[in-house]
């Protein structure tokens, strides 16, 4: 799929796909992204108190990780996503 289309697919669409990929094919480093750039994408969703919770307890960041495709979090995290899907187009 081409950035077009992709940006046509719902967060939680994309959320799936990315952390799916990532788990089954060992990729820490898209994962570990992931997990540093949830804090900033909550806080622009407005969920500021996510924030210093998630900065302060790594069981929280993963379990953010892996249910971050929904709402406006799943939203601002799209073009991270979109960006993954792209360098792996057979996820």
């Amino acid at each position: 799929m081409d950035a077009k289309e992709l940006e046509s697919l719902p967060a939680s669409e994309l959320h799936e796909r990315a952390v799916r990929y990532a788990v089954r094919h060992g990729d820490l480093g898209f994962l570990w992204n992931l997990l540093k750039v949830i804090p900033a994408a909550e806080a622009a969703s407005g969920h500021d108190g996510e924030t210093a919770n998630d900065l302060s307890r790594v069981s929280a960041l993963l379990s953010d990780a892996l249910a971050a495709g929904e709402g406006d979090l799943g939203e601002a995290l799209k073009p991270i996503y979109i960006d993954y899907l792209i360098q792996h187009p057979e996820a």
